[in-house]
């Protein structure tokens, strides 16, 4: 597998120490006790706290906390996966939420410390075995959706239109000469996506190798804060340019032979993989949002990569 030197991207986490006195103080009195280690979890672009902590008196606790700078919407996404957190069943291979403090200003999510690590990249073939398999036990212990969320359509209904955006925007003397040419086929088919993606499982709808933990049994999902009603497949098509980004196989060879793919309309993946591709390569043109320094270089290198997917399935 070739390692793709994208694959290092993260974002820039604040440290637990750097945390407003009071936030630090209020995970204090939820745990019980003063915290006397934080290990900051790499990985994510989320410019707040991801950490591992441990009190004087020995508990153990995840940590995930952020306020409204640099990012104000930073927040909102944190409360949004506080409510599907509360709402997974024991079950699900997610770590255990053990509630939220919400300051106005800064929200704050506690789980249980799972003893467990991201992937290694480039991606090791036995471990991207276990996840793609655990991708097939996670559509089945989520359909049908275990909490109301909203539709897959509902929640990227504004992502999703990349192409449209870059037909309109009139820069077509940047692309590529394949790009200047389907520009406007693609911009016709993507709405498609929107019917194509629609099915009744809880997706993740971000899973990449940052949001896995591989303990010694078992791998467990984190981050939901984008959770959505859709198809069986739609985590593992989205997942794939990810996986060839951080050195693993390309994503087609992948989706082909995996269960979740096991009959699916051909075309339906095609416009999801369509609506996708334009997600990336619009997002990457944009100004960074604040705080998220490396995020449009993540999205452009799967962007590339989803694109010359569906370059293939089209036949160009």
């Amino acid at each position: 597998m070739a390692d793709h030197s994208e694959g290092t991207l993260t974002g820039t986490r604040m440290s637990w120490w750097a945390a407003p006195p009071m936030v630090r103080r209020e995970v204090e009195v939820f745990l019980g006790g003063r915290v006397v280690e934080a290990v900051t979890q790499p990985g994510g672009f989320s410019p707040g706290i991801a950490a591992r902590l441990r009190t004087a008196g020995g508990r153990r606790a995840f940590v995930k906390a952020v306020g409204r700078e640099p990012n104000p919407g930073s927040p909102r996404l944190h409360r949004a996966e506080a409510r599907v957190a509360a709402a997974l069943p024991r079950t699900a291979p997610v770590p255990m939420f053990l509630g939220s403090i919400d300051l106005g200003d800064w929200i704050t999510l506690l789980f249980e410390d799972v003893d467990g690590q991201p992937p290694r990249q480039p991606w090791e073939a036995g471990e991207l075995r276990r996840v793609l398999d655990a991708l097939t036990d996670l559509a089945h212990a989520m359909t049908p959706p275990p909490l109301p969320v909203p539709t897959v359509a509902e929640r990227f209904a504004e992502e999703f239109q990349g192409w449209r955006r870059l037909a309109a925007s009139g820069s077509r003397t940047t692309l590529d000469p394949w790009l200047t040419v389907h520009l406007d086929d693609l911009a016709e088919r993507e709405p498609s996506w929107a019917d194509a993606a629609a099915g009744e499982t809880l997706a993740h709808a971000d899973i990449r190798a940052d949001n896995l933990l591989l303990t010694s049994d078992r791998v467990v999902v984190v981050d939901w804060p984008w959770a959505c009603r859709a198809a069986p497949w739609f985590d593992l098509l989205a997942m794939l340019p990810s996986v060839r980004m951080q050195g693993g196989p390309p994503p087609a060879e992948v989706f082909a032979t995996h269960p979740l793919a096991k009959g699916v309309d051909e075309e339906a993946v095609t416009s999801v993989l369509c609506a996708l591709a334009g997600f990336f390569l619009w997002s990457s043109r944009q100004p960074p949002p604040p705080g998220l320094p490396t995020v449009r270089a993540f999205q452009a290198a799967q962007g590339e990569i989803a694109l010359a997917w569906l370059r293939d399935r089209l036949g160009g």
